[in-house]
């Protein structure tokens, strides 16, 4: 087999090629030549052992070059070894440059290590953005609730990013400082009249310390009128005191009725004795009779007396069930 050795030769020609072209993309190495960014073939074969893919790292730093920001080839893969996204960081280093905003790499590459997007802060320094906040309650002095939505103006501060308060933290604060302004107004109208000093008094206050956001303007959008929390409140306190007043009339009467159950049952006992009493009246008559202190004449005497008596309370117009009982005979 005379050709046997000529194949070898080829294989291994184009096992060569093969591995050279994996491990140095052509196509991407001539780009890099063109745009004059030093790179060289060891630089991918190193890239490749450090399992790093050298489009994620050349294309950013092409574009990087071609805008005038000289970046390493090695801080750029150190920033995708340690996670982070090196093409918004590259995007944002060129919009920062043509912005005339001072940013460099080592910052950007730690605010997009934070899990900032460093390119949306530094598009929202150039551009500001509006923020709505949700609508907000709170009552006058006088009484009347007043719903209020505010708009927040805010731009980007780069040097507080790291670190830095977001977005919620500004829309907590501004909607706690609405609701201090309405709160300190005498009377619901003058809110209604200058939605304006709710504004001023709250963007007053240096909401915007120690987030990562500089606020310009807080204007208020929108001002409803709600309930009369005072007047509920006064009639809720008007029914409470209401059903004191009647549980302590209840209380009263239930002690009354106590009283009066109390007495009746001493008069029913105190008439039990005097029917108990009068029950003896015949009693002691007869024996007066057996042992002769009384006379007969004596018994009719006593029941003239009575019958008198009864004759006088009728003629009077009486009617003493309570009077003198006639009494009984032996």
């Amino acid at each position: 087999m005379p050709y046997v050795p000529y194949i070898i030769v080829a294989v291994a020609v184009l096992f060569v090629i093969w591995l050279f072209s994996y491990f140095v993309p052509i196509g991407l190495w001539i780009s890099a030549l063109a745009a004059g960014v030093p790179v060289g073939p060891m630089t991918f074969i190193g890239m490749r052992l450090r399992k790093v893919n050298p489009h994620k790292v050349i294309f950013p730093m092409v574009a990087a070059w071609k805008a005038g920001i000289k970046l390493s080839v090695s801080a750029l893969e150190a920033h995708c070894l340690a996670g982070g996204n090196v093409d918004r960081v590259a995007r944002a280093l060129i919009s920062a440059d043509k912005a005339d905003i001072p940013l460099d790499f080592q910052r950007a590459a730690a605010i997009d290590l934070a899990g900032r997007d460093v390119l949306d802060a530094v598009t929202m320094s150039v551009n500001p953005r509006v923020i709505e906040t949700p609508r907000v309650g709170a009552v006058a002095s006088n009484g009347i609730q007043l719903f209020a939505i505010a708009k927040v103006t805010v731009r980007a501060n780069i040097d507080r990013l790291v670190g830095g308060a977001t977005e919620e933290t500004i829309i907590a604060r501004v909607g706690e400082g609405i609701v201090s302004a309405i709160g300190s107004a005498s009377s619901h109208k003058e809110v209604l009249e200058n939605p304006d000093k709710i504004s001023k008094l709250v963007l007053s206050k240096g909401l915007d310390a120690g987030t990562a956001f500089e606020i310009l303007s807080i204007d208020i959008a929108d001002v409803d009128v709600g309930k009369n929390i005072g007047a509920q409140l006064q009639t809720d306190q008007a029914e409470a005191d209401l059903k004191v007043a009647r549980a302590k009339a209840e209380e009263r009467r239930a002690m009354a009725v106590a009283r009066e159950q109390e007495m009746t049952a001493l008069v029913q006992e105190r008439r039990a004795a005097v029917v108990e009493a009068e029950a003896e009246i015949p009693r002691a008559m007869a024996e007066a009779f057996r042992l002769g202190h009384l006379g007969i004449m004596d018994y009719y005497k006593m029941k003239n007396v009575q019958a008198d008596t009864k004759m006088r309370d009728s003629i009077a117009g009486k009617d003493s069930p309570g009077g003198t009982q006639p009494l009984q005979g032996a």
